[in-house]
């Protein structure tokens, strides 16, 4: 029969119903018929593989695979084991003749081989119809068997069922692609003499190959994944089917996503196994000729994949095309840029692994080489889209473990890095970070211990320096000994010769310029040093001692000459000549190793300056609202601690507030889980600072551990000195008191989690106790870590309250009062940190008797006189402890305060004077031997005395005031609590005979819960200040007399205790804010009024514009502090805002960081309350100058995100247009309105509304472009179908609007011109006038 593949496949390509069969046998209704022709036809090619040349055979299975569908996969199975079997040994056969001249032999072998073909490829489609009836089948529900009649068929047709679902494609496919392999080595150009009919015949014999290829399912089976590659390589090395391929792989690549990675693997096994570099290279090179659009989402995806593949199997092979593909890196798809980021960054890694080994002419092409591809990825820095950019610091990245560091490319990575963190995308800055991360874990300055501490390096720096300024002294002494004894002629050739390069050319300038330094002292041999090691680059240092050569040093050889002339017979001068060249060839080396030394130094120095800016960035980055930046920003932070890099130190104090945050969870982040926040810091600081290190005994962890405590915390507070060497001290140097409030919740929570061994404990408290002269920061630090540690476990206290009353109140709280300031502090944890619930009336407090010693030991430190500042804040957290822990602590404030009234009013005079005392500054106490701080010189006035220790007495009186505000509330407590334990019983257990006491109880508080309470405020309001008995009552009016410092502070507390005392008094305080020039105690009132404002609300109400005065203070302190107060009062609702929000709106572009911080949290916390940011809009600031305006207003817009609220505020602001008269407040008003997004018709259809207000401010061309914007942001979001007519109309409104505000302007200013005109005129005509007269006289007396 005549067989015609190229036809066959055409008709079976059109459709597979119509494809016409001469002797095709109907098989689908009679499954015997189907078992009948099966077995005939797998007979036929049993007995012989040429039978399928037989129609009838051929047409046999032709109808089986026609009617696929209706066979079972018991069939197909026997279908494909007959043909592969067939096909293999017909193959066989045709190596075996393939070499044979018999032409009717290979003809009959070209026929066979093409039925088989045909057939194999027909049966491959055939396969997905039986595959798809058989889950067909599967979904249908199992029929409920049946008992009698009818049970026997349905068992039979559920295991036809099973045994067709039992039938497996894919196990069939590695034995028909090893087939296919076997077919591919054949040497087909003897069977088939034309290349059409040979291309047609491997196109029919690869097809099958594509089919299995383009199904994901078939591909992720690693045999038929090799199979399938090894296939293709076979027909593109064998059978001429490159173009074919390329062609069918390049449309496969663009329809199927899970084919780059398969392909690149194809054509790298092309290379590597098969020497055919040919189709991967014209696969590049199609690849690099495509264009990609930026809507393209699917092209760019396949294809960049693919790039990035092969580039990391065969980086060697996409470099040959590598200048045709870097065409990609401005195609318009930010993938394609992505993919040939990676590419570099593959290509950039084989070359640098490629390098060891080379000589130096190709080390040199290489590296030249690689600095252009490094050039590429930093120009890719600043792309346009933020996807880029992340993954050109993710490379970079990468190539930072590479065993070549290449320093000078690094140093621009670390720039770059550094750059962006300014960046405007959270996860390009988070991508910088990791880059330094990878940059400092991998740097190459490893030769002095791996640290980056650039006081350690500037130290090598500066030996480097100046042992090269040693060097060249002492060969210049050399050649001057030379030059000295005569030798000009022959031994001045000879050293030219040996003195060729340009190192030895600067050695003997440099020489020349140490013999002027020798002639010297010491001292200025050293400054010659000092300018031999400056940063200047070698032509900079060559140049500066040739001129002072030539200049001083040129006449000076002649005159030693002539001394040394007459010993020149006696030398021998060719010893003397080699001796030279000797100590010359030295220095010579020892001179390169210094510079080197020296260069890399300065390397190492740049690197660390520049990872010094990126910390203060990294800083603000720690207060970012992106979870994954923060955690990102903690890492770098502690890397750079784990360096030594000082700047480090900074960052960690930035990262104690992150203990607040209250996200506590895991988050996924590319499949993997990151901690929380919280988990994450306790995790950093756990691992720098209290974790054990290795090869360390268990005491000596301890002890490093509680060193860590000691000196972390010391330095926390600024008053203790810090020593230098202690680097862990410098963490917290001058911290805030947020700081050290949050170092205190992280050391609770660690202490709650038993992160802190007992030991530790145990050793912090021997430091405490011990009886050696400790230095007192030891001392003090050991007490305020104990102190931290007792708010998780109060025992950590209660059980050595005898040490803290024999160390911190007995001798050594006498010589430091810090030290007795901080035990007072440690005793207050006796109560534990358990906070009060609110309406709960449970108490947990422990109080002690008045007769307890502690309570005497407390009333000494008071007493015991003193004329150090540092008494005051030990008397008040002596007070503290007094009312923390004391029964009747008013008894005890009674009796301290009636002794400190009798010593100031019952001495004469003398005494200590204030300044006195502070100039010999009795806080500087460095050991525990210290001199006492009573014992001073006398005075000279008689009156200072008094004044310190009034000082002493109103601070305690003012204190005692508050604090015993906060004793009544307790007091109430209690009363209330027995009051209800009392009902409790009476219903439990019936009525029971009253005790005296309750009987007390029940003439003070009634029977009713708000007696009690109405009876406490009563005190407090009536008697504290205002009662005939009351001590407190007595310092009120002196309080008046002397408002300075701490009578400050005593009348701020005096206030909050009564709205009577409050209401009379409370302007002296406005009054000293306004006219005082000291800032502390402006910032003392400003806190106080604050605390006076919560107390007294509807008092200070009334004068709050001059609070919100402390805003524009010159003092930083000052400011922020009236800040944080309107703050603290805005957002918990206790001060109304009253048109002031454009004075806290101002903070926001502060200078000052912190202020700046401050003021964006209170934006960002008011805005989570309703309308509150608009409807306290702030109006525009003519204080401020524009730019400022504008960066503060584009953040406050930020927080208005209702739709509504927009529509409102355009409203509002058209409005403010009416009463606007200067250009400036035309500009502000216009780029608020530019501000909102204008995603609903009503907005925009407010501002048509209201044209009118503005049209005649238009013509400012400033205000014209931003009512552009804004039509071009509503023509944004607007929807695509509705039409642009009103926006158009508008804009034609706003133009015309614009030239006759224009024509009008330019007619005031014409009018304005003319009446300066005339004005001027006037002026001359009434000037002639006044002459005129004055002439006539002059003219009167000329004629006398």
């Amino acid at each position: 029969m005549d067989f015609d593949i190229q036809e066959e496949l055409a008709s079976l390509s059109e459709d597979v119903s119509a494809y016409s069969i001469p002797n095709e046998v109907d098989i689908s209704e009679d499954s015997s018929t189907i078992a009948d022709v099966l077995h005939t036809a797998v007979d036929a090619l049993a007995d012989s593989p040429d039978n399928i040349a037989d129609p009838r055979i051929f047409d046999a299975y032709r109808s089986l695979l026609k009617h696929a569908s209706h066979l079972q996969g018991i069939h197909m199975t026997k279908i494909l084991d007959s043909i592969s079997s067939a096909y293999a040994a017909q193959i066989e056969a045709a190596h075996r003749n393939v070499d044979q001249d018999d032409s009717d032999m290979l003809a009959h072998h070209r026929k066979c081989l093409e039925m088989f073909a045909f057939l194999l490829q027909w049966f491959v489609l055939a396969t997905e119809k039986v595959k798809s009836s058989g889950e067909d089948d599967a979904p249908a529900p199992a029929p409920k068997p049946r008992r009698g009649r009818g049970g026997k068929a349905t068992a039979a047709r559920s295991t036809r069922t099973k045994t067709n679902e039992e039938w497996s494609w894919m196990d069939q496919i590695p034995a028909m692609l090893t087939l296919i392999q076997r077919l591919l080595r054949l040497k087909t150009q003897r069977i088939w003499q034309t290349t059409a009919e040979r291309e047609n015949f491997i196109s029919c014999v690869v097809r099958p190959i594509y089919h299995v290829l383009e199904s994901e399912q078939y591909m992720k089976s690693k045999p038929i994944n090799d199979g399938v590659v090894r296939a293709i390589c076979l027909a593109v090395k064998h059978q001429g089917h490159g173009l074919a391929a390329q062609v069918g792989l390049m449309q496969s690549l663009q329809y199927y996503e899970h084919l780059p990675d398969i392909i690149a693997e194809c054509l790298n096994a092309l290379a590597q196994h098969f020497d055919h570099y040919q189709l991967g290279d014209e696969f590049l090179r199609e690849v690099s000729g495509k264009s990609f659009s930026a809507q393209d989402n699917k092209g760019p995806r396949v294809f960049s994949r693919f790039l990035i593949r092969f580039a990391e199997i065969a980086p060697r092979q996409v470099l040959k095309q590598l200048s045709l593909l870097i065409k990609q890196l401005d195609s318009e798809s930010y993938p394609m840029r992505m993919a040939l980021v990676e590419v570099i960054g593959h290509i950039i890694r084989e070359l640098a692994a490629e390098m060891e080994g080379e000589d130096a002419e190709r080390k040199a092409q290489m590296l030249k080489q690689l600095t252009g591809l490094y050039e590429l990825l930093l120009e890719r820095v600043l792309d346009l889209s933020s996807y880029v950019r992340v993954k050109v610091f993710a490379v970079l990245a990468r190539l930072c473990d590479c065993a070549a560091k290449f320093p000078q490319q690094r140093l621009l990575m670390t720039k770059a890095a550094v750059e962006a963190l300014e960046d405007k995308t959270s996860s390009v800055r988070k991508s910088a970070m990791s880059l330094l991360i990878r940059l400092i874990l991998t740097h190459p300055y490893g030769i002095y211990g791996g640290f980056l501490s650039e006081n350690e390096w500037q130290a090598q720096y500066q030996e480097a320096t100046d042992m090269l300024a040693k060097m060249e002294g002492e060969f210049g002494k050399a050649v001057e000994r030379e030059e000295g004894e005569g030798s000009e002629d022959d031994d001045e050739d000879e050293e030219e010769d040996d003195d060729d390069d340009a190192e030895d050319a600067e050695e003997a300038t440099g020489s020349k310029k140490r013999r002027k330094s020798k002639r010297k002292s010491d001292d200025d041999m050293d400054v010659d040093g000092e300018e031999g090691g400056d940063d200047d680059d070698d032509d900079d240092d060559d140049d500066v001692p040739m001129a002072d050569a030539s200049d001083d040093d040129a006449p000076r050889p002649k005159k030693r000459g002539k001394k040394k002339k007459p010993r020149k017979s006696q030398l021998n001068m060719e010893a003397l000549t080699n001796e030279a060249a000797a100590l010359g060839q030295i220095n010579q080396d020892q001179h390169l190793e210094q510079k080197l030394k020296k260069k890399f130094c300065l390397d190492a120095l740049q690197f660390i300056r520049e990872l010094g800016e990126a910390i203060k960035a990294v800083q603000r980055l720690l207060a970012s609202t992106n979870k994954l930046e923060v955690l990102e920003a903690m890492e770098f932070s502690r890397v750079a601690y784990e360096y030594k890099i000082e700047a480090a130190d900074a960052g960690l104090k930035r990262m104690l507030h992150l203990i607040w945050h209250k996200d506590n969870n895991s988050t996924a982040e590319d499949g993997k889980e990151v901690k929380g926040i919280k988990l994450r810091l306790l995790e950093c600081y756990r691992s720098m600072f209290f974790e054990p290190v290795l090869n360390l005994e268990p005491k000596q962890q301890v002890n490093r551990i509680a060193k860590n405590m000691i000196e972390y915390v010391s330095v926390a507070h600024p008053l203790l000195p810090i020593a230098e060497s202690a680097r862990c001290a410098r963490l917290t140097y001058h911290a805030t008191l947020a700081e050290l409030t949050s170092l205190e919740e992280m050391m609770r929570q660690l202490m709650e989690e038993d992160r802190i061994h007992g030991d530790v404990v145990a050793k912090l408290w021997q430091v405490y106790s011990s009886s050696k002269g400790l230095p007192t920061r030891q001392r003090r630090g050991a007490v305020i870590v104990l102190s931290m540690l007792a708010l998780a476990k109060r025992e950590v206290v209660a059980n050595h309250v005898e040490i803290l009353m024999n160390v911190g109140l007995g001798d050594k709280g006498k010589n430091d009062l810090t030290l007795a300031r901080y035990t007072c502090v440690a005793l207050q944890r006796l109560n534990g940190s358990a906070k009060k619930v609110k309406g709960s009336l449970l108490d947990k407090t422990l109080r002690y008797p008045m007769e307890n010693p502690l309570f005497s030991k407390l009333q000494v430190a008071m007493e015991r006189p003193c004329r150090s500042k540092e008494w005051f804040p030990m008397a008040e957290q002596a007070i503290n402890t007094v009312y923390n822990l004391a029964e009747r602590p008013d008894l005890f404030c009674t009796k301290l305060i009636k002794n400190f009234t009798r010593r100031v009013f019952s001495k004469k005079g003398g005494g200590l004077a204030p300044s006195q005392s502070q100039n010999g500054n009795p806080d500087a106490m460095d050991e525990d031997e210290g001199g006492d701080p009573d014992k001073a010189s006398q005075s000279e006035g008689g009156d200072t005395a008094d004044t310190f220790e009034l000082s002493q007495l109103l601070f305690i009186v003012g204190h005692v005031a508050i604090k015993q505000i906060v004793f009544l509330e307790l007091v109430e407590r209690e009363w209330k609590r027995q009051k209800h334990e009392r009902e409790l019983a009476e219903k439990i257990g019936g009525a029971a005979e009253k005790s005296k006491e309750q009987e007390e109880l029940d003439q003070v508080a009634g029977n009713a819960e708000d007696e009690i309470g109405e009876r406490v405020a009563g005190m407090r309001e009536h008697e504290l200040l205002h009662g005939p008995k009351s001590l407190l009552a007595k310092f009120g009016p002196m309080l008046n007399q002397l408002i300075r410092a701490t009578a400050t502070l005593s009348l701020s507390k005096f206030l909050c205790v009564s709205s009577q005392f409050c209401e009379e008094h409370h302007r002296l305080l406005f009054r000293v804010l306004e006219k005082s020039r000291d800032p502390g105690i402006r910032s003392n009132i400003v806190i106080a009024l604050g605390d006076v404002a919560v107390a007294f609300s509807s008092i200070i109400d009334e004068s709050n514009d001059e609070l919100y005065k402390g805003l524009r203070d010159g003092d930083i302190v000052v400011k922020k502090n009236t800040l944080m107060v309107l703050t603290h009062l805005i957002l918990n609702g206790m001060v109304k805002v009253k048109g002031q929000m454009g004075e806290m709106a101002k903070c926001v572009g502060d200078e000052d960081e912190r202020i700046s911080d401050l003021a964006k949290l209170f934006f960002q916390e008011l805005s989570s309350k309703d309308n509150a940011i608009y409807n306290n809009l702030p109006d525009g600031e003519r204080s401020i100058d524009e730019e400022a305006f504008q960066s503060t207003m584009k953040y406050i817009f930020t927080f208005v995100q209702k739709e509504k609220q927009a529509e409102n505020i355009v409203d509002k602001l058209c409005q403010r247009f009416r009463t606007a008269e200067e250009p400036r407040h035309w500009r502000d008003i216009a780029y608020c309105l530019s501000l909102l997004q204008y995603k609903s018709e009503r907005s925009v259809k407010k501002l048509t509304e209201n044209l009118q207000f503005y049209r005649d401010k238009v013509h400012e061309e400033t205000v014209y472009q931003l009512f552009q914007e804004i039509i071009a942001k509503a023509r944004q979001n607007k929807s695509a179908n509705k039409p642009d007519t009103e926006l158009n109309e508008f804009e034609t409104a706003l133009l015309e609007c614009r030239r006759q505000g224009a024509e009008d302007h330019d007619f005031e200013k014409g009018v304005a011109k003319r009446k300066r005109t005339a004005k001027k005129r006037q002026q001359r005509a009434t000037q002639r006038t006044r002459k005129a007269p004055a002439k006539h006289v002059e003219d009167d007396e000329d004629d006398e």
